[in-house]
């Protein structure tokens, strides 16, 4: 574990939560919790040093993420069982072709996409341009997958890409939850990042808010 993390423990996380909550004006919707993360030290002009990643959380979010599955056959009815939000068969592919309005509009429904092996050339060809930028790129559905665990895993996951700016800003749960559970998914996410970190990177930072509140400082 690094130093950072043993700096940072629950319940200075518990504390800001709730001044974060405490600080946030009522709203007519229910706030996300965000996490951010300013990191010193990382050049992210050399490309080995972006970071991409899907952290699954140890809580799942009242907000639940959306997942569609790019399948057809036999793979595809098992993710309609397993309550994938869409299922988008290799025909609507084709559809999409051209249609940078519906690809985008698609990318903004979801939160995650699986896919089968076979269709990851042609989503790359068709969407790609328009995923890739998002970090909303398709996983791979091996072959004999649990389908339904994989659905079920990227709903209380959340996705980091790390490209322009040295910084993480990512949602962690919504202001109805526990605030134990809302440090301990913010843990995850520090201890993830902090482990994907190049040699002399390091977190320097980090503040909790809800999504119109003020930022609270933890470091």
């Amino acid at each position: 574990m690094s130093q950072l993390l043993k700096q940072v423990n629950k319940e200075e996380l518990i504390k800001a939560i709730r001044l974060a909550k405490e600080n946030s004006k009522k709203r007519n919707f229910l706030q996300s919790v965000e996490l951010v993360l300013a990191i010193s030290g990382l050049d992210l002009r050399k490309p080995e040093n972006r970071i991409r990643m899907v952290i699954r959380l140890p809580h799942k979010s009242t907000k639940e993420k959306k997942v569609a599955v790019f399948a057809d056959g036999a793979v595809a009815d098992l993710a309609e069982k397993a309550g994938a939000d869409r299922v988008i068969r290799d025909r609507e592919i084709d559809d999409l072709a051209g249609s940078k309005k519906d690809i985008k509009k698609l990318a903004n429904e979801f939160d995650f996409f699986l896919a089968e092996p076979r269709f990851m050339a042609k989503i790359g060809r068709v969407m790609g341009s328009v995923l890739g930028p998002r970090n909303k790129m398709p996983q791979i559905l091996p072959p004999n997958a649990d389908v339904k665990s994989m659905v079920e895993g990227l709903r209380s996951s959340v996705s980091i890409n790390v490209r322009n700016n040295p910084m993480v800003a990512v949602a962690i749960g919504t202001e109805d939850m526990d605030d134990e559970k809302l440090a301990e998914n913010a843990l995850t996410v520090i201890e993830n990042v902090q482990n994907k970190l190049p040699e002399k990177a390091y977190i320097k930072k980090i503040y909790v808010k809800t999504t119109m509140g003020p930022s609270i400082r933890v470091l």
